[in-house]
């Protein structure tokens, strides 16, 4: 019942911006304000992280978080921007003023909390998980007391040894790691699932699966500036994070790019799922 009427309350929040966006651009404050001004939204894309964002044979980018990208402009009635960032200097850049948001490959932390204002929900997640032979692993349960790879320095490389009882050998790069995978040295690779996913798109990993749900979530989140957070943009976008979620925008482009998804995009999808078929135009 609670989601429910979040998610009522939710939809109400877009559908005022989406007509502040299309009709009145002078009541909008702040950053909402400069980009219906401007005419464009400024989104920090990653440029080489398929398939999230990465270049096109035109040389446009394409990819999940573009379309997601795109999905905030047209609800803007303004044209989409990309800018490409990395990780190392995304946050600066929406500090500065050189992007208007984030959509980026980033994880939700505490850190980050205290200086960009991070929208909820979030729009996708990532976590620990395997890469083995198709038919070997089954279950978490499945590698206790094996032999598995990892790589140096992981933090749940510990949880696999204590929680999942399994016989780790840790390797300073991922070529190593999954060429001792390979050898048969280890039953499983264990790493994040963007990078095995990743992997399983090249032909050389064609007998390779991932057999298991991720260990643990990492969310990853869109990001306004701090001093927006509260304020017409940050309230737009997290009125766009809800109908992502809710109306499985999220799951659609996954089958558009063809990534396997976790469990907890079904779940979040029911948990915020509403009718939103009045939104629909009217004829």
């Amino acid at each position: 019942m609670k989601s429910t009427v979040l998610g009522a309350l939710m939809v109400s929040v877009v559908s005022a911006c989406a007509v502040l966006a299309s009709s009145a651009s002078q009541a909008a404050d702040g950053r909402l304000k400069e980009i219906l001004d401007r005419g464009s939204v400024r989104v920090g894309v990653q440029g080489a992280f398929k398939p999230w964002s990465f270049p096109a044979t035109d040389g446009s980018l394409q990819g999940i978080e573009v379309d997601l990208a795109k999905s905030v402009a047209e609800a803007l009635g303004v044209k989409f921007e990309p800018v490409v960032i990395t990780s190392a200097n995304r946050i600066q850049m929406l500090q500065q003023g050189k992007i208007d948001l984030i959509i980026g490959g980033m994880y939700d932390t505490a850190d980050r909390r205290k200086v960009i204002g991070i929208i909820e929900p979030s729009y996708w997640t990532s976590g620990p998980t395997l890469l083995a032979k198709k038919g070997v692993i089954k279950d978490w349960k499945d590698i206790a007391d094996k032999p598995v790879c990892g790589k140096q320095g992981n933090a749940y490389n510990k949880m696999a040894e204590t929680q999942l009882k399994t016989k780790l050998t840790a390797y300073a790069g991922n070529t190593e790691g999954k060429e001792a995978l390979r050898s048969g040295k280890c039953v499983a690779w264990l790493y994040d699932d963007v990078s095995i996913m990743a992997d399983l798109e090249l032909p050389e990993w064609a007998d390779y699966e991932m057999p298991v749900r991720t260990l643990y979530t990492n969310p990853w989140a869109a990001a306004v500036p701090l001093e927006e957070q509260n304020k017409g943009w940050g309230v737009f976008m997290t009125g766009m994070a809800y109908r992502w979620q809710a109306e499985g925008t999220l799951i659609d482009l996954a089958k558009k790019w063809n990534v396997k998804l976790d469990p907890w995009f079904a779940e979040q999808n029911h948990k915020l799922k509403w009718d939103t078929s009045y939104l629909a135009p009217k004829n």
